[in-house]
């Protein structure tokens, strides 16, 4: 039996963990009228492993822009050094603010990891030191930050989270073309959010790349997702009062959820589904 994973298994900025029993439900729907999963923006690959959990028949292809592969491939490493900062830390309360001296030991080891192994997953080891909503991506970015004590208990495990996955790592719209002719292909769409931080998309990742993802819309199976964080639902609209039928996501429907950051953000995910 195969593991069945809820989140991804390690930390990543945006994975829909909160729609994996909606997501599941339309899988489930669609049993017998698909063969293939394309998911285009692969992010962490909880949609992809979903996918391929519900519907273990069916191809179903990743991709991997976010290069989340090399975070998973070297996990061990990232236990490694985790289990050195928790003895560090040993004795400091949980969720305690650190000394000067500790943060410069947190930094001192992590900076003696990626000088002794060349790269180091500082995303997820970064989650064991700082609050909820605050993210460090390089050792640059993380001595920036406050710190505090959030290690965690248990070391990170990945097995068999990407099994049977076909794992690409190409623009979107060249995997798009690919699958484009299978009427029985559904498309998953998970890109960055208008207006918001576009991770590994930022270097080109523009208002007319919005409006290429929705002309992928017409004629295709897809499931979208986005949020009232971007402004991507009040351009739907305007389009549809404008265009109609002709409108991207006319006839589609849509299932919402608020998710609490913190204390003092909240917002409204989105999914949104035509079949």
């Amino acid at each position: 039996m195969c593991r069945i994973y809820k989140c991804a298994p390690l930390p990543f900025i945006g994975q829909k963990r909160h729609f994996v029993r909606e997501f599941a439900g339309v899988l489930k729907q669609l049993e017998g009228n698909i063969d293939t999963v394309v998911d285009l923006f692969g992010g962490s690959g909880l949609l992809s492993h979903t996918a391929k959990r519900v519907l273990p028949w069916c191809r179903v292809v990743y991709n991997d822009f976010d290069n989340y592969v090399r975070r998973l491939a070297v996990v061990e490493d990232t236990n490694a050094v985790l289990r050195t900062i928790k003895e560090l830390l040993n004795g400091v309360e949980p969720k305690k603010r650190l000394t000067d001296r500790q943060r410069a030991d947190v930094l001192a080891t992590v900076a003696e990891a990626q000088e002794r192994l060349g790269w180091v997953d500082i995303t997820t080891i970064a989650r064991s030191v700082l609050f909820s909503g605050k993210w460090a991506n390089s050792l640059e970015e993380l001595g920036r930050h406050t710190m505090y004590n959030r290690a965690k208990a248990a070391d990170y495990d990945c097995d068999g989270y990407l099994d049977g996955l076909e794992i690409a790592r190409a623009d979107y719209r060249e995997l798009f073309g690919q699958e484009y002719g299978n009427s029985r292909a559904l498309f998953v769409l998970d890109p960055p959010y208008l207006s918001t931080e576009c991770g590994m998309y930022e270097n080109y990742w523009k208002l007319t790349d919005y409006l290429n993802v929705l002309r992928l819309l017409k004629g295709t199976k897809y499931v979208y997702f986005t949020s009232d964080k971007s402004q991507i639902v009040e351009l739907c609209q305007w389009l549809a009062d404008e265009y109609r039928e002709a409108a991207p996501m006319h006839g589609a429907t849509v299932r919402m959820r608020t998710n609490t950051v913190n204390y003092q953000s909240r917002y409204n995910d989105m999914m949104i589904i035509k079949t």
